[in-house]
């Protein structure tokens, strides 16, 4: 059957205007002769097996680059022509690669985009072309599944995240705080577009977060952990120097109610310590957190066993405070600041994670402001425990149970004795440096007095006087006087 046109005057086919698939719909040439319904099903499953194809194409390049670099380390006496051709197949590979993960989240696959994607590919950034090491790699491979499962919100997210850490490249030269500034803001205006634009539920937001930090974060540790343009490591060196000067504390003194002869109670305390001192060895400030969370979950466990009952918080921050005395985490401060600047706002303004981590600053500033009426001791005391000469861990002889080893008793008497000797020794040498002290100042002031005198009074050399013989030699007139009376001997 036929249609005329009245108006343009030609013969149209009916079958020719119907949707290709045969939905009984008119279809548009536009749309290759389907109607928009159609054309939008097949645009999405070309489009869904692209985005398959270009992901096993990544993969594939991905664990071909792994095998030439595991290769490469087996063979580092080869030529150096070798090596050359290696490293350009490496790049190029490389290159492959971004030009790939480039197309898989690119607007449309239209032959405009792709060009642009090559350019962009023959001229990739420092960042790209840095070796990455193998947990990157491990984290980023993690976070593009991860985003997978949120299709267009996934690629939206993926592209905010490289173009902050291409931004957070150059910007290297900023001060630490105006790095942390910018990634709390990035932290911020992700959440907030994913809750508005993509209504995405706060429960999924929140994974999305530590995803997105986890991913970042990784890639920025080197460089924003402990830069050399602060102070952190000078911070370190000086809370390590004093917890290892507080290391006579005892728990009586912070009346922490943790038993220790429990073995449950003390496994818990070595668990506590490993926990706390496993926090530097994470790149992640959720990682961080997390081992702050278990430490302060075990030294829960520790009181409740100890006591029979739940804790409080009364009795947490003391142990927490004895925990760090113990333990001396490594880099202590640098943590503390790293997770302050760069970690979600939102896990440290609430939640266990904030609560636990705001404990460990308290205790921190705890230990650096430490003194004697802190943990009820005389000053005298706390000074000669701090010097060394005493410690407040000897246990008297009669406290001694009769079942003890004869062979800790003797050890902990030769250490009163080796005390008593140190004791004594440390006296002489303060009477011996006074002694010399009290002698150079008698010294110096005797000079001084000295001085003060030969400048009051100088000395003055005066002409020598002149002979006796010359008394008379100005009386001329008298040169005719007797001769002067000679001494005369009578007998008798």
């Amino acid at each position: 059957m036929s249609l005329k046109s009245e108006r343009r005057g030609i013969h149209v086919d009916q079958s020719e205007l119907l949707c290709k698939k045969g939905c009984g719909y008119y279809g548009n040439p536009a749309w290759q002769g389907f109607c928009s319904k159609c054309w939008r099903e097949e645009y999405h499953k070309a489009r869904q097996k692209q985005i398959q194809e270009d992901w096993e194409l990544a993969e594939r390049l991905q664990r071909e680059e792994e095998e030439a670099f595991a290769s490469s380390q087996t063979s580092q006496g080869a030529q150096s022509l070798t090596f050359s051709k290696f490293e350009e197949k490496k790049t190029n590979e490389k290159t492959r690669k971004v030009t790939t993960v480039k197309k898989f989240f690119s607007a449309s696959s239209r032959v405009g985009s792709k060009k642009a994607e090559i350019q962009e590919a023959k001229a990739p950034s420092p960042s790209i072309n840095r070796q990455t090491s193998i947990e990157t790699d491990r984290v980023s491979k993690e976070f593009i599944e991860f985003l997978k499962t949120f299709h267009k919100t996934g690629q939206e997210i993926y592209k905010q995240t490289k173009m902050f850490l291409e931004a957070m490249h150059y910007k290297r030269d900023l001060s630490i705080e105006e790095q942390s500034e910018c990634t709390q803001d990035f932290y911020q205006n992700v959440a907030e577009r994913m809750q508005t634009r993509g209504k995405v539920p706060p429960e999924r937001v929140e994974k999305i977060m530590d995803q997105i930090e986890k991913y970042i974060m990784t890639r920025l540790y080197k460089y924003v952990f402990c830069p050399e343009t602060t102070d952190d490591e000078k911070k370190d060196l000086a809370v390590q120097k004093r917890i290892r000067a507080l290391h006579w504390v005892t728990p009586q003194m912070l009346c922490v109610p943790v038993n220790e002869e429990i073995p449950e109670v003390s496994d818990m305390v070595v668990k506590a310590i490993t926990d706390i001192i496993e926090m530097d060895s994470k790149r992640v400030p959720r990682d961080k957190l997390a081992c702050i969370t278990k430490c302060s979950k075990h030294i829960f466990n520790a009181i409740k066993i100890t006591k029979d009952e739940p804790a409080s918080a009364d009795d947490f921050l003391p142990t927490l405070i004895y925990i760090v005395l113990k333990g001396n985490p490594p880099r202590l401060q640098s943590n503390i600041q790293y997770i302050t600047r760069f970690c979600n706002p939102s896990r440290l303004m609430s939640g266990e994670d904030g609560y636990y981590f705001t404990n460990l600053c308290c205790a921190v500033t705890f230990i650096e402001k430490l003194d004697a009426q802190s943990l009820n001791l005389s000053q005298e005391d706390f000074d000669r425990y701090m010097s060394g000469q005493t410690s407040p861990r000897k246990q008297e002889s009669e406290n001694w149970s009769p079942d003890a080893c004869l062979g800790v008793k003797q050890m902990y008497k030769n250490l009163d004795l080796l005390s008593q000797l140190n004791e004594r020794q440390e006296r002489i040498m303060n009477e011996a440096k006074k002694l010399e002290k009290d002698l150079i100042d008698w010294t110096d002031g005797i000079a001084k007095k000295v001085q003060d005198i030969v400048e009051k009074c100088p000395l003055e050399i005066k002409p020598p006087n002149q002979s006796l013989a010359a008394i008379d030699s100005e009386n001329v007139e008298n040169d005719k006087l007797p001769p002067p009376l000679q001494p005369q001997v009578y007998a008798g």
